[in-house]
């Protein structure tokens, strides 16, 4: 008896790309004028093409290249058995020191971040289209929905004129948010204007503040004011663990009726993990608890999970792949917790895998993170799906069901290898509004 195989890899191409990026503050800084990725693209023997996005800057760049040899070859059918092979052959560099991003770290992410889950996205991709199936049906219990919620995620912009850096300009666009978005936004009043330009834009319901760039207090005042403006809305915020455990407890204590959760608002100290801290404040204040920075990998979510320390695990697939994100959707579904993604700034190829990921959670996610508002207009798909009403639109063509744009890949690697640096660095910029300004977990960047 003869069985049919799947069909085979032919070739598989990592390109580094680059994206133009706003003056977004966080704890880490202020965003530079380009953001990179790595693409990975794979053809097969039945002349389909899979396609996966994910972290940029060298080392990333390298791992994958290195894992060329073993993909190409392979069964598109077997991919599990292939990323195994990677998993097993990868050595941990020398640089981590396992802390992964519990005090956000920028030099660390990129330890968090898993090379090979790009590769997983092609495979899948490859798979769905032999098949006939949208990725989403491949994943845990198959498709959940046809649209994702979203959230608009708003960030204090600061001043790009401060600086000699090469930031977009876009006040001619026609576009009201394009405009908005290259241009300082530090006042309540003017993050409340974004989030009704995103309104008015994506249809946004839910908005989530990233924090840590001012004193807590100035913070919740902006989160007062957009509960103000939008009474129906969710609306979170993200401090990056900026705040102690004394101060996120004083700003959040009066806070229920605000916010709805609050995302990593503290951080290790005096001796104990960020898990045991975020147990003790959610101990003391009674608010949900998301994270995307004390759980990033099995263990640590172990822990967070005996500790009680968190209701939401924003378990972003390009952390924990598309399966593993997925097998933490069924786990948290199954405990009565609630599943969502972070995100990084990221090109469409991440929006579509993004939508896929969300299409087959079970249960009850919350809305889900995404930058790509902050990147919208340089698209690499010729067909990326829309965030419409607030919801995101899941693809139902076989595979990712996106066409990738070689033009504008090619583009976007052009722009890559024209930048003098390709790792991520906040702190550059922040050189220019603070001289010689330098990174502390437990201190908001403008805070100095």
């Amino acid at each position: 008896m003869s069985f049919s195989k799947t069909p085979v890899v032919t070739e598989m191409k990592v390109i580094p790309v680059a994206g133009y990026d706003s003056m977004e503050m966080t704890l880490s800084g202020a965003h530079a004028p380009f953001f990179t990725r790595n693409l990975v693209i794979l053809k097969d023997s039945a002349g389909h093409t899979g396609i996966g996005e994910i972290h940029g800057g060298e080392y990333t760049c390298e791992c994958l290249t290195n894992c060329i040899p073993l993909v190409v070859g392979q069964e598109i059918g077997k991919y599990r058995s292939v990323l195994g092979t990677i998993h097993r052959g990868g050595k941990k560099a020398a640089e981590d020191d396992g802390e992964g991003i519990q005090t956000l770290d920028i030099s660390k992410l990129k330890f968090v971040v898993k090379a090979e889950w790009a590769i997983e996205c092609a495979f899948l991709d490859l798979l769905g289209q032999y098949l006939g199936l949208p990725v989403c049906e491949l994943l845990a219990e198959g498709k959940q929905r046809d649209k994702v919620e979203t959230l608009g995620y708003l960030f204090y912009v600061s001043d790009r004129h401060k600086t000699d850096l090469p930031y977009l300009d876009e006040n001619n666009s026609s576009d009201p948010w394009f405009r908005m978005r290259r241009n300082e936004m530090v006042s309540h009043e003017q993050i409340v204007e974004q989030a009704c330009c995103l309104q008015e834009k994506y249809g946004f319901r839910n908005f989530k503040l990233k924090g840590g760039v001012f004193a807590g207090a100035y913070e919740m005042d902006t989160i007062r004011a957009l509960k103000k403006q939008f009474p129906n809305g969710r609306i979170n915020i993200d401090p990056n663990g900026a705040w102690s455990l004394a101060e996120a407890i004083d700003l959040c204590k009066d806070m229920k009726n605000v916010l709805t959760y609050v995302e990593d608002p503290c951080g290790p100290e005096a001796g104990f993990s960020s898990r045991e801290i975020m147990s003790e404040f959610k101990t003391a204040t009674g608010l949900p608890v998301a994270t995307n920075m004390i759980a990033t990998n099995w263990r640590q979510f172990y822990h967070a999970a005996s500790l009680k320390a968190v209701d939401i695990v924003l378990a972003d697939p390009h952390f924990w792949g598309l399966e593993g994100s997925l097998r933490m959707a069924q786990i948290l579904n199954d405990w009565g917790l609630t599943w969502g993604s972070h995100s990084n700034n990221h090109f469409d190829i991440t929006l579509t895998t993004f939508a896929h990921v969300a299409a087959a959670a079970p249960g009850k996610p919350t809305a889900l993170d995404t930058h790509w508002i902050w990147q919208d207009g340089q698209g690499l798909l010729e067909d990326a799906p829309k965030i419409k009403d607030g919801y995101l639109e899941v693809p139902d063509r076989p595979g990712l069901g996106v066409t990738l744009n070689m033009d504008r890949v090619m583009e976007a690697n052009k722009l890559y290898n024209q930048m003098p640096s390709h790792d991520r660095d906040d702190a550059m910029a922040m050189q220019y509004l603070i001289p010689n300004w330098k990174y502390d977990s437990k201190k908001p960047c403008l805070v100095r």
